[in-house]
C-alpha cells in the first residue's frame, strides 16, 4: 500500500519487509513544474534523432526514458520506520497532524510521529486476533479505524490510545477501509 500526504510532498508505503517508509517527492514536483529546460527551450546535453541539440520533444522523451531506466534522486526515502514483527499491510497519514498509522500481520496497529528530521514510534494499539489488513485516521475526529482478518473493525481513540468500539461480522471479511473527507462516513 502507498498513500499521498494530504498537503506535503510525501508518500508513505507499507512493505512485507516489516518496514514503513516515508518518501520525499519534492524533487519530482519541482521537476514536473519546471524541469531542466535550457536557454534554447530544450534539454541541455540531449540530442534528438535529427541531430538537434536540446530543442525537441524527442530529447525530452529520451531524458524521461533515461530517468526511468537508471533512476533519479527525484524521490528519496526520508524515514524508514521499523517496529512491526511481520509484514506491514497498510500505512496512512493523519489528515492534519504529523502522525502515521500502520497495520501489519503482527496483529498490531502502530502510531508514529514525524518531525522535520526524524520519525519515531509513539504507541501500539493491540486487540486484533489476526492480521490487520488496513487502518486509517478518521478525517474529523481523533480516531483510528482498523480492520483485520479476525472479521472485525475496531475504532481506537488516538489521544487515549484505547479501543472504543469493535464491530464484528462472523459471516463477513473486511480488507480495505475508506472514509469520506467531510462527512461522518
Amino acid at each position: 500500500c502507498a498513500a499521498f500526504h494530504p498537503s506535503e510532498d510525501l508518500i508513505v508505503s507499507a512493505s512485507l519487509d516489516q518496514t514503513v517508509r516515508v518518501w520525499d517527492t519534492t524533487g519530482l514536483r519541482k521537476k514536473q513544474l519546471g524541469g531542466p529546460v535550457g536557454a534554447e527551450g530544450g534539454y541541455p546535453g540531449m540530442t534528438d534523432i535529427n541531430g538537434n541539440r536540446g530543442t525537441s520533444a524527442a530529447a525530452a522523451t529520451a531524458l524521461n526514458v533515461q530517468a526511468e531506466l537508471f533512476g533519479t534522486n527525484d524521490v528519496v526515502v526520508k524515514y524508514v520506520l521499523e517496529g512491526h514483527d511481520r509484514g506491514v499491510n497498510w500505512a496512512a497519514f493523519h489528515p492534519t497532524l504529523p502522525l502515521l498509522a500502520s497495520a501489519a500481520d503482527d496483529r498490531q496497529v502502530k502510531l508514529w510521529r514525524m518531525s522535520e528530521t526524524k520519525a519515531w514510534e509513539v504507541d501500539t494499539l493491540r486487540g486484533h486476533a489476526n492480521n490487520v489488513s488496513c487502518c486509517l485516521f478518521h478525517p474529523k475526529q481523533e480516531l483510528v479505524v482498523s480492520n483485520s482478518e479476525d472479521r472485525s473493525i475496531r475504532v481506537w481513540d488516538v489521544s487515549k490510545r484505547v479501543g472504543v468500539q469493535t464491530f464484528r461480522r462472523e459471516g463477513d471479511r473486511f480488507w480495505i477501509l475508506a472514509a469520506h473527507r467531510s462527512q461522518n462516513l
